[in-house]
């Protein structure tokens, strides 16, 4: 009877101990943040995912090259979110897409133009984000000198450069561009820039599980079903219809 009382002790309390997977972070508001509301839309998006599925996230915010370093090495169970290539392929396991970003080429009113490929941008002032991929045909450009670009610590900088007129362009995430500027700018600055419809670059983010963590190929395979459960619900359109702010520079 005891053995009785002692197993159903064990198999009660098994149940009550939540699974956790220990994620990395980093800042990209209104993406991903660590005072932002629920840690930032995409971070909202990859918990509730995985508490569909019984998995509760631990979040941990570094520095982005940190937290993919850590998450690589099997440190940390993974990270989000990330683009996708090859060589991620290699070292993780690579979820459906978590959100969509799209990068627009930011301008002054006043500077008005138009372009169709990247040799249009030759001669214009750019101003770029260290550390920051704008699609190979902006890569390769930059790197054979054929654009003039200057690269910056972040995309609130970029902005402001734009608006003193020291650079004629500046390439940011249509949505973080936004929330820069209504967050950070006042309302006449925001009436100065406009964008252009055509993206530089439009990708998808993942959630990325270290191969070096056992069982990550299954977690993975979880989370992406508590993903389409998610967005078969609606609620993933909802939470990024929220994040955004008037897509108009008017107000």
């Amino acid at each position: 009877m005891r053995y009785a009382f002692v197993l159903l002790v064990l198999l009660f309390g098994s149940t009550q101990a939540a699974e956790q997977v220990r994620l990395t972070n980093g800042e990209w508001p209104p993406y991903l943040g660590e005072t932002l509301p629920h840690h930032g839309v995409a971070s909202r998006i990859v918990a509730e995912a995985f508490a569909l599925q019984g998995v509760e996230v631990r979040w941990e915010f570094h520095p982005w090259a940190r937290s993919l370093k850590m998450a690589e090495q099997g440190q940390r169970d993974g990270s989000a979110v990330w683009l996708a290539n090859p060589e991620r392929e290699q070292r993780f396991h690579i979820s459906e897409p978590v959100v969509e970003s799209g990068y627009y080429l930011f301008h002054r009113k006043a500077h008005a133009f138009d372009w169709n490929t990247v040799e249009d941008l030759r001669g214009l002032r750019i101003a770029a984000t260290r550390g920051y991929d704008y699609g190979e045909a902006f890569q390769r450009a930059e790197a054979a000198g054929e654009l003039e670009v200057v690269r910056l610590t972040g995309d609130e900088q970029g902005l402001r450069q734009l608006l003193a007129g020291r650079i004629d362009l500046f390439p940011v995430d249509k949505v973080v561009g936004f929330d820069l500027l209504y967050q950070k700018f006042s309302a006449a600055e925001r009436q100065r820039l406009s964008f252009q419809r055509k993206p530089l670059r439009s990708d998808s983010l993942h959630l990325l599980l270290s191969r070096e963590v056992p069982g990550n190929a299954e977690l993975m395979q979880r989370f992406n079903r508590g993903l389409s459960q998610l967005r078969d619900s609606g609620k993933v359109s909802r939470y990024l219809l929220e994040i955004q702010q008037p897509l108009s520079l008017n107000h």
